[in-house]
């Protein structure tokens, strides 16, 4: 296969039907999300078979790429009810904000329109390839899909999936690609393929998302890590505390929501600390923890200075024992990836100067960093989750695959000075 030649290919017939998706009604994109949850419904049986030959040609994936390629019952069921849900959310698409009158007498305002073609290249996680064509339909983008080589046949059973659903739908069948070819080359490609594609968002391990953000000539919507933490001040509910703590970590392992490091105050820390240890013990998570950590909680080993920034994606958990919230802030700005952090405390001020001082994408007061996401966000589904500033930020939904133009209105107006 001439690589080039294909993903050049791929490229015009994306732009093609991005000028087509650019004005499909919402009717038409809502019932081409109802058909495909309708086919994936009954492709279940085909779309677990592909799934089980990808996880038995990859048995030596750690045990949290193994969980993010698996696709069960419950997330095909999760891949139809986001469908379901995108198809109820209103159509950003033509939706025309902040019309005001100028002197001159004209009316100026912004009117809300499709990204265009939406390069998207992820990691494992095979309902990416459903949750992608979903925000990228309902806000009127056309798509190319680059999964990776571990999931294939997962991601072509979904990608025949989406095709039938489509066509029924008399929408253009290139309004979604997914990429056939595993060769590595194809990214490199398609990185470059600005004259087509108008952004690109990556999915995956940092090495992923570094190798995008170095060699893309089309601007990225991107993540680097996970390094999320929750903060136990010493005003906390100490039942609430618990649960978030434990649940922010043992919830999944493999997901880049999951708290990586556990900030107590030391007030607390000898009250809570040997409690949360035990219920950590009995999930088999690996503690490590500062000097004063150790001192309560004898098992634990060593935290190195490379832990505080470490995104484990694993049964791992860093503690440090903090003296106030000014130093967990610090903390978690200097050690952070600007991902998502949470606080547990019933003091108001302290929770608000938490909300303006931490610098991250989603900022929770007593809520586990797992409801990170775009599914509990009420987005329907998230196509990423950005920690950059622009264009957009924290689980990018169907508006944050939109751009505004400025639009005008007049009645014979002509510019006098």
């Amino acid at each position: 296969m001439d690589i080039k030649h294909y993903i050049n290919q791929v490229g015009q017939q994306a732009k093609f039907a991005a000028q087509h998706m650019a004005y499909a009604t919402t009717h038409i994109k809502n019932q081409a999300l109802l058909n495909l949850a309708e086919t994936l419904q009954q492709a279940r049986a085909s779309l677990l078979l592909a799934n089980q030959q990808d996880l038995a040609a990859n048995p030596d994936l750690d045990s949290a790429l193994l969980d993010r390629l698996e696709l069960t019952p419950t997330r095909i069921d999760s891949m139809i009810e986001g469908l379901h849900q995108v198809a109820q959310l209103a159509d950003p698409i033509g939706e025309i904000s902040h019309m005001s009158y100028r002197p001159s007498g004209i009316q100026v305002g912004r009117m809300r329109v499709p990204l265009g073609v939406v390069g998207i290249i992820y990691e494992s996680r095979p309902n990416v390839t459903a949750e992608a064509a979903s925000l990228c339909l309902k806000s009127g983008n056309a798509c190319i899909l680059r999964g990776g080589s571990e999931a294939l046949q997962s991601n072509q059973a979904i990608g025949t999936c989406i095709q039938q659903a489509l066509s029924k739908s008399g929408l253009p069948i290139h309004a979604v690609q997914i990429i056939k070819t595993t060769d590595r080359a194809a990214v490199g490609e398609l990185l470059q393929l600005s004259d087509y594609v108008d952004v690109i968002v990556p999915r995956g391990g940092k090495g992923l998302i570094e190798r995008v953000s170095r060699e893309a000539t089309i601007p990225v919507i991107k993540h680097l890590d996970g390094v999320c933490h929750v903060y136990i001040h010493n005003q906390a509910d100490l039942t609430k505390a618990i649960a978030i703590a434990l649940n922010a970590k043992t919830h999944r392992y493999g997901t880049c929501n999951t708290m990586e490091t556990l900030l107590i105050d030391q007030a607390i820390a000898e009250k809570i600390l040997p409690q949360l240890a035990i219920l950590y013990e009995q999930k088999s998570v690996e503690l490590r923890g500062c000097e004063k950590t150790r001192l309560i909680i004898s098992q634990a080993i060593p935290a190195t200075e490379n832990d505080w920034s470490t995104e484990y994606l694993a049964p791992i958990l860093s503690i440090k024992i903090v003296q106030n919230a000014q130093e967990a802030i610090e903390h978690i700005n200097r050690y952070g990836s600007h991902h998502t952090d949470a606080i547990v405390t019933e003091n108001y001020t302290v929770s608000r100067e938490f909300l303006a001082r931490v610098d991250s994408s989603s900022v929770m007061i007593n809520a586990s960093t797992r409801f990170a996401d775009g599914f509990e966000y009420g987005l329907g589904a998230e196509i990423g989750i950005s920690t950059d500033k622009f264009h957009a930020r924290g689980p990018v939904g169907l508006e944050g695959l939109t751009s505004q133009k400025f639009v005008v209105f007049g009645d014979g107006h002509v510019r006098s000075s």
